[in-house]
């Protein structure tokens, strides 16, 4: 009798990144929600525009493309929710992946920052053949997805405290 082969936990988990920045959540949130630069934090992203006019709102729509290795690729994400100065997420829709950013005050005038993203609710097909092939498996790029979500992290703190 064979047994099951045990659930890829790194796929399965919530990805999660932190840091405080020093800096008020206004500046912090002015940096983060500068979409032109995220391509300077993020080691996967290499742009992110929006795909209609009227700025930052939720239903907003922003093509993104992304870079791992020698495989380059385009997403399509929708602003699901949005906290002006407290917080935003975006759906990707071909993964089903949301990406969270939350911003709290701490009692010294800094910010904390949070970057997450939760089991994704479905995964479809095409794009669990997509990571399967093409990117390493869902598993080792949850790994390395929260690697570069640290990154991210830590480079919006530099940029922030730097300028």
């Amino acid at each position: 009798m064979t047994s099951a082969p045990a659930p890829d936990t790194a796929a399965d988990r919530e990805l999660r990144a932190e840091t405080t920045v020093d800096a008020p959540p206004e500046t912090v949130w002015a940096a983060l929600t500068d979409f032109s630069r995220m391509s300077e934090w993020s080691p996967e992203l290499l742009a992110m525009k929006p795909l209609l006019r009227g700025g930052l709102r939720v239903g907003q729509q922003y093509v993104g493309l992304n870079r791992r290795k020698a495989v380059v690729w385009p997403t399509r994400s929708v602003v699901a929710e949005l906290e002006p100065g407290r917080s935003i997420a975006w759906d990707t829709r071909s993964s089903g992946a949301r990406w969270i950013w939350e911003l709290a005050p701490t009692p010294d005038g800094r910010t904390h920052v949070v970057h997450r993203r939760p089991v994704p609710r479905r995964l479809t097909r095409l794009s669990g053949l997509f990571a399967a092939a093409l990117l390493g498996g869902a598993g080792g790029h949850a790994d390395e997805l929260e690697a570069g979500m640290a990154t991210t992290v830590q480079r919006l703190k530099v940029a922030v405290e730097g300028a």
